[in-house]
């Protein structure tokens, strides 16, 4: 067994830097790494017992909110993500009492494929932003695996910088789950930060799959990260992304780079007059970048002001804001329904032997769900819920 150990491992700086982002902190007396089989003897022999985490109210969770307490809005985005039905109800209430205190913030959402330097991106952009005095919450949303149901939630290291300042808010979130999965969860979230006093909102999402177009109907801004080597016109127009951007960003122009980078800019361009602008009255163009050196983040954040700008004047940023609102109800409309009809009870028994009699090819598909839709009776479903503002209410059945 490997002896206990105090030393620092070799890759620590001796001198603390502010470009190292991770640290090593003293342990507390008595109490050593239980990796190597050391243990509290106290907790060991069980006189000592670990503190439990304290159980925050709706009142804890609504304040420390609306103070900027980064560690309860961690907690409170932690209640919103849960897949548990009461803290699903709980969530509600708390989201309903911060409700007035929302939408005020500017939401950008950014996407592009794997490595296309989104992250790094966010890192030098969000840094200029609090540079600038603005406070800046960055919301990842990292694909869940079909297979596993896990997610990596790794994009905050590589924003090692951003992580460590004040004005700044990182929570990387799993796209997967029940109860509406990243639309609902997503949504709520970016609430929540705007509730904690964010005034500049980004969420990043991988380009592919159906998350870049739930990230839109988030947004007010919508971003598109790509890579130099396009291809052709045509491979271009095809990529249907293209049609919800409102901007375009050819990243790692930089170096050898910068000569390919202008050539995609071109291209893009030119690929851009064929296709509908993704915003009422705001041309859609291409701009060049680089997170490295910071060339062309300054010139961004100035597009993205003068978009705001103009579709306020013009109307369309309120009328985006209210048919997103709409879209969201009719969202979890869809959610709520799926979600009274598969936790039925008649349903759930009935289900394995009308999917038999499918597999076995007595009854089409369509038969079958004609059959357990006759089945299920939504008013019945309806009383077994419980009124989320109201849970001490119970509808009788």
């Amino acid at each position: 067994m490997a002896k206990y150990t105090t030393s620092k491992p070799s890759w620590v700086p001796d001198e603390p830097n502010e470009k190292f982002a991770c640290s090593v902190m003293g342990g507390i007396e008595g109490i050593k790494d239980t990796t190597v089989g050391n243990i509290n003897p106290n907790l060991l022999s069980g006189k000592t017992k670990p503190k439990r985490r304290l159980v925050l109210s709706e009142d804890d969770y609504v304040n420390g909110v609306l103070k900027g307490d980064r560690m309860t809005l961690s907690r409170a985005i932690t209640l919103i993500e849960s897949n548990n039905s009461k803290h699903f109800a709980k969530a509600q209430r708390v989201l309903q009492r911060l409700l007035p205190h929302t939408g005020k913030a500017l939401r950008i959402g950014i996407t592009g494929v794997p490595g296309a330097g989104k992250s790094t991106i966010i890192e030098a952009f969000g840094n200029m932003l609090c540079d600038a005095g603005h406070r800046v919450a960055v919301l990842s949303v990292d694909p869940t695996s079909s297979v596993t149901k896990g997610s990596i939630l790794g994009d905050k290291t590589r924003m090692g910088t951003l992580s460590r300042r004040q004005e700044a808010f990182i929570r990387p979130s799993p796209a997967g789950g029940t109860l509406g999965g990243v639309a609902r969860k997503s949504r709520e979230t970016m609430l929540m930060c705007e509730a904690a006093g964010y005034d500049i909102i980004l969420i990043e999402t991988v380009g592919v799959g159906q998350s870049e177009t739930t990230v839109r109907s988030m947004v007010d801004f919508f971003m598109l990260v790509v890579l130099t080597g396009a291809g052709d016109d045509l491979q271009g127009i095809k990529k249907g992304i293209m049609e919800l951007a409102d901007a375009i960003v050819i990243n790692k122009a930089d170096g050898d780079n910068l000569l390919k980078a202008k050539v995609a800019r071109a291209e893009y361009e030119r690929m851009i007059e064929y296709i509908r602008p993704a915003t009422e009255g705001w041309p859609t163009h291409a701009y060049m970048c680089s997170a490295y050196t910071k060339y062309g983040i300054p010139e961004l954040w100035k597009v993205i002001q003068a978009f705001k700008e103009m579709t306020t004047e013009s109307g369309v940023f309120n009328k985006r804001r209210n048919r997103q609102l709409l879209e969201w109800m009719y969202s979890m409309i869809d959610e709520h329904l799926h979600s009274l009809f598969f936790d039925d009870p008649v349903i759930t028994g009935r289900m394995p032997e009308v999917k038999e009699a499918v597999l076995n090819g007595i009854i089409s598909p369509t038969q079958a769900v004609k059959e357990l839709v006759n089945m299920f009776d939504v008013d019945m479903a309806a009383r077994r819920q419980v009124d989320i503002f109201h849970p001490e209410a119970e509808v009788k059945s």
